[in-house]
């Protein structure tokens, strides 16, 4: 499965819970997570997609855990359907908590 597929099996279901699925680029830092998933109440939770099978540069573990540190949701090499589908539950239930 393509990297794009990934994507495009987390975008839409959390569209259906009223959140966004931002393509997040930072021009001048380097390794930070594909996706930004800006959900209702206020939640935040990064997302890195990958290719099936690929994994992330030494760089991407080193801003993913920093961002972890900041006190931020990060979910990392999300590659099969499976593990989209364990992102838009981990989701589903931030905002059902709200």
């Amino acid at each position: 499965m393509l990297e794009k597929e990934v994507e495009r099996k987390l975008i839409q279901p959390i569209r259906n819970m009223g959140g966004l699925c931002l393509k997040f680029e930072t021009p001048g830092y380097t390794g930070v997570p594909d996706r930004i998933v800006l959900l209702p109440g206020e939640r935040l939770v990064f997302v890195e997609t990958k290719q099936r099978g690929k994994k992330e540069r030494a760089r991407q573990v080193l801003v993913q855990e920093i961002i972890r540190k900041l006190g931020f949701t990060v979910f990392s090499s999300i590659d099969t359907p499976a593990k989209v589908a364990q992102v838009v539950e981990y989701c589903r239930k931030a905002v059902n908590e709200e």
